[in-house]
This record gives C-alpha cells, sequence and structure tokens, in this order.
C-alpha cells in the first residue's frame, strides 16, 4: 500500500522529534551555562578540534567564566580565570580531586598509576609517592648534586661538537629523563646507550601524539574510532612498548632487592607490595607500579624538557634578558662553581627569568580534566558526582589583571619596584590544588637545572671579552 505524501512527511517529522527527544542529552543537576547541544552531537560543531582552547575562548566570551559543554551526551564544565579555578580546586580541593575522562588516557591507564587514580587509590599512591620521593631527595641537598652531576655531563656532551649548529632536544631530554631515572630506576643511562634513546623516543613519539588534533577527535567519537585501525592503534602499541621496558626494569630490581637498603623507588614500591600482599584492598600491585612509573617518567620529562627548550629560544630571542642574567650569575656565582639552590636568594632577576620561561611558555594551556567526586555546588550551580571538569590554565597565565603585559615575555611579571623578586598568586604553570604537588617536586629540578645549564652554556663576561679581542684581531 503506497503511503501518502502528508502521512510520510508526519512519519518522517515524528522519526526526526523522536530522535531529537531520544539523543537530547538528558539533563543532570544545575549546569552552568552553554552553547545547546545537537542530538547525538553534543557541542561538536561547535568546538574546533585543531583548537579546544581556541574555542574555549570565544565560548568564554559569550557565557562567562564558568559554562558547561557537551562531548556527544556528556556534559562538561569549563573552569576559566584565576578566581574561578580557586573557587574550585583549592576552596573545594576534595570535591574536585577526582580525574577527569580522557578517552586515549582512559585506555592506557584504566585508573591506575597516582596520575590518573581516583578515590582512595589516589590518595594512598600520592602519599607514597611524595613520601618515597621525600625520602630519595626531591627538594633536597642529594637531588641537587645529582642535577648538577648532568648538568656536567650535558655540557661535555655540548663540547664534542664545537662550532657546529645543534639541535639540542635530544640532550635536554636526556638529562632531565636522566635525572627521573636516577630517582625511579636507581641509574643514570649514558646518552648513547640503545636502551636509554628507545625510552626517549618512546616517550616523545607518545607525547607528540596526545598533543595532535587528532586526539581531540577521538574524544569526540572514542566509541566508533576504537573499532578501527588508526593513530590510536600505533600510539597504544607505543605504550605497550614503553611498558614492557619499565616491567623489565621492574623484573631486574626483584632480583637485585636488598629489602634493609632500598635503592630507588621501584625498590620501595616492591617492599611495600611484599608488605601488603596478603591485603585484598591493597593498591600496591604490579599495574599500579608500572602506571605509576610511566607517569613519574612522562611527567618528569616532557614538561621539564620542553619548559628549557623554551627557555633557551626565549633568551636567544632576547638578548638583553640573557645579559642581564649572565651578569647576575657572574656576580653571584662566579666562573669557579655550579649553583646551589641558596643561591637563588640573591639571584632575584634569574629566578624572574624562570618563571616568567614557566608562565608564557604556557606548556599546559588545558590541563588534564578533573572530575567531581560527590554531588558538588559552585558559584550557584549544581555540579552532579561525576561530571567532568576542564581548568583553563591559559586563561590564568595571560590574564591582564594579573599580569601587566600577558603576552609578551617580560620577567618584571615576577620582580617589585626594588627589583627584588616578586611571587604571582596567578602563576599556576601546572594548575593548582590537591593533584599538584608531585609536579611542584619535579617542577624545582626544572629551575636548578636551568640554574646549571644557564650559567654553562652562556659565555661569562670575561670569555666574552676574550671572544670580542680574537674577532676583532
Amino acid at each position: 500500500m503506497m503511503l501518502s505524501a502528508p502521512l510520510l512527511l508526519l512519519l518522517a517529522l515524528a522519526g526526526l522529534l523522536l530522535l531529537c527527544v531520544w539523543g537530547r542529552p538528558a539533563p543532570r543537576g544545575h549546569l552552568p551555562p552553554g552553547p545547546w547541544p545537537l542530538p547525538f552531537l553534543g557541542n561538536i560543531l561547535q568546538i574546533d578540534h585543531k583548537s579546544f582552547l581556541g574555542s574555549f575562548q570565544t565560548l568564554r566570551r559569550k557565557y562567562g567564566d564558568v559554562f558547561t559543554i557537551y562531548l556527544g551526551r556528556q556534559p562538561a564544565v569549563v573552569l576559566c580565570g584565576y578566581e574561578a579555578l580557586r573557587e574550585a580546586l583549592v576552596d573545594q580541593g576534595e570535591a574536585f580531586s577526582g580525574r577527569g575522562s580522557i578517552a586515549m588516557i582512559d585506555h592506557i591507564f584504566q585508573g591506575t598509576g597516582v596520575a590518573f587514580a581516583t578515590g582512595r587509590p589516589w590518595k594512598v599512591l600520592r602519599q607514597f609517592s611524595l613520601a618515597t620521593l621525600k625520602d630519595l631527595g626531591m627538594g633536597k641537598r642529594s637531588i641537587e648534586e645529582r642535577i648538577k652531576e648532568e648538568a656536567r655531563c650535558l655540557v661535555e656532551a655540548l663540547r664534542e661538537s664545537p662550532g657546529e649548529y645543534l639541535d639540542p632536544s635530544l640532550l635536554l631530554h636526556s638529562v632531565t629523563a636522566n635525572i627521573i631515572c636516577s630517582i625511579v630506576f636507581g641509574e643514570r643511562f649514558h646518552y648513547q646507550d640503545p636502551e636509554f634513546l628507545r625510552l626517549l623516543d618512546l616517550l616523545n613519539q607518545i607525547f607528540v601524539t596526545l598533543s595532535t588534533s587528532y586526539c581531540q577527535v577521538f574524544e569526540f567519537f572514542s566509541g566508533i574510532l576504537k573499532h578501527f585501525p588508526g593513530t590510536h592503534t600505533r600510539l597504544f602499541s607505543r605504550v605497550q612498548e614503553l611498558k614492557d621496558l619499565i616491567t623489565e626494569n621492574i623484573e631486574r630490581h626483584r632480583k637485585t632487592l636488598d629489602p634493609s637498603t632500598p635503592q630507588d623507588f621501584i625498590d620501595s614500591f616492591l617492599l611495600r607490595m611484599d608488605k601488603e600482599r596478603n591485603l585484598p584492598e591493597s593498591v600496591f600491585h604490579q599495574k599500579n607500579l608500572v602506571h605509576t612509573v610511566f607517569s613519574l617518567l612522562f611527567a618528569g620529562t616532557e614538561t621539564s624538557s620542553t619548559t628549557l627548550y623554551y627557555g633557551f629560544l626565549l633568551l636567544l630571542k632576547n638578548p638583553d634578558v640573557s645579559e642581564k642574567v649572565q651578569d647576575e650569575i657572574d656576580r653571584v656565582i662566579g666562573p669557579l662553581r655550579l649553583p646551589a639552590l641558596e643561591d637563588r636568594a640573591e639571584m632575584p632577576y634569574t629566578d624572574a627569568v624562570i618563571h616568567e620561561i614557566q608562565r608564557y611558555s604556557d606548556l599546559s594551556p588545558l590541563g588534564i580534566p578533573h572530575s567531581v567526586i560527590r554531588d558538588t555546588h559552585l558559584r550557584g550551580y549544581l555540579l552532579p558526582k561525576d561530571t567532568t571538569v576542564y581548568t583553563v590554565i591559559n586563561s590564568v597565565l595571560h590574564d591582564p589583571r594579573h599580569f601587566e603585559k600577558p603576552d609578551a615575555f617580560y620577567p618584571g611579571h615576577f620582580l617589585d619596584a626594588e627589583g627584588n623578586f616578586k611571587k604571582q598568586e596567578a602563576f599556576i604553570p601546572f594548575s593548582m590544588g590537591e593533584r599538584l604537588m608531585a609536579v611542584c617536586l619535579m617542577n624545582q629540578g626544572v629551575e636548578m637545572v636551568a640554574y646549571a645549564l644557564i650559567w654553562k652554556m652562556v659565555p661569562s663576561t670575561d670569555q666574552r671579552e676574550k671572544y670580542n679581542q680574537r674577532t676583532t684581531t
């Protein structure tokens, strides 16, 4: 039987209405305002997959510092500006301490490891990691000596190619990775060691892939894309290879473990695993060990080396800043020794430059998403439990209300009128709150490495004078 045109139109409209009702995200809680989501797609069409940050900045201008977007059918609350981030991550730090969902990351870590666990497992791993890193020297003179030694090795490597153009990225990765390896694995590697080079290559490939626009597209369509080959399958293969390298190192530790004298992070974790092996709720198991080591290597290597890389680029582009840094280093440290942490109080300009490098380079503009662990109120809105929360760190580091020249490289942001170092509450290059501390400990190593490298790589005043004499004659 043929259906009439009006009936066909009526059925089509009814089907469309049902699709809209069924596909529309179900309202939850009382979420902040935001763009109207489409059925099934959410706000995909209103977000540039090549620039989440640019899209969030546009939406902020329309909806304010706190707004909601839909990634498919799932809502996510976006926080912009220092005040909004502080209200959530500090004033209600416990409520916002959950780890938000990232499709690719979730597949890799499966809610384990110190960086991506949530709830009690995260709290236990965090407490253990902080205590162990502190015991192994983080924030103490012992880590300072490791950094100095690594700086000496870097300078020697640079001297092997005098007068030649050199891409320092691999060496900078090697320096920061070796400092972390000395803590996690209990050893440093020669820069040409094949295993070490493979470790660096895998870390870099994973970092680059996670930074691509494909990763953002996968976030929207992971339910479909995960069933087909693509960039994500190559990423997971590299991740598995890195996990295998870590597992092999862990097995070597098992064979040489001395319970009376743990030498590194892995030893300490293995001892805790043995101590709690009969506790069914223990978080100290093989998967958490592998993923925690993975997290420490990734966080401690990529962010630190990239900060140094940006730092040297900015010093090359700003020779007046380099000159002032060198003059301060010549005056305080001199030519006969490496920098020490106590020199920091006498070097306000150099300290300001290092902070400005971290602010201006803005390595983590969106940060890693959080989630609320219970129904939570924020600015009159109700965020239901497990709501994902994105924190736009870029909106803080480039806020003209806190930084005089937000889009310029300007060390004066961290100096007072007398030239003394000035703290900035809005200086949060790696976010803030309860999930921050381990990154801060890693970051202290960055600053100490930067002191040593700047002094070693920028010639002293005497060296510059000798060079000028040679070139004029």
